[in-house]
């Protein structure tokens, strides 16, 4: 019996070109100025972005503590579709997967992510709170003040 795990799924229109998005979500230097779900800072940020490449991403909350999540890319079409695992340190049987994609719209690109195999509830409203936080950065970093 297949279990039905939670997922998250988000959708923006963020007033930039796919181009210009796809490099915030993949290039490491312009990752460590605005990834993260608070305000707190980027502490590293790595991205081998091909199939079977790596990412790890060290972050910090606002409340101090640390979080590393790393994974593979699975899917890589640039500037349109980017899927990778999501794993945390230490906790393998917590994988998930993320998508990214971007779409061209009349002012920019409609990003829509979809974090899917989340193992609970919890997770999922952690994660979607999480993702949220990080997209609610994105257009100001892109320079869309909305």
């Amino acid at each position: 019996m297949t279990r039905n795990l939670p997922s998250v799924t988000i959708v923006r229109r963020i007033k930039a070109p796919p181009a210009k998005v796809w490099a915030a979500i993949t290039q490491p230097k312009l990752m460590m100025q605005w990834w993260g779900p608070d305000a707190g800072p980027t502490l590293r940020a790595e991205a081998d972005v091909r199939p079977g490449g790596r990412f790890s991403i060290v972050f910090r909350l606002l409340n101090g503590e640390e979080h590393n999540p790393t994974g593979i890319y699975q899917e890589v079409v640039p500037e349109k579709k980017l899927v990778f695992t999501w794993e945390w340190p230490g906790m393998p049987e917590r994988e998930s997967l993320v998508t990214f994609l971007l779409a061209p719209h009349d002012s920019g690109t409609e990003l829509t992510l979809l974090h899917e195999h989340l193992p609970d509830e919890e997770a999922r409203k952690s994660h979607e709170q999480g993702w949220n936080g990080l997209l609610d950065k994105l257009p100001s970093f892109l320079g869309d003040p909305e």
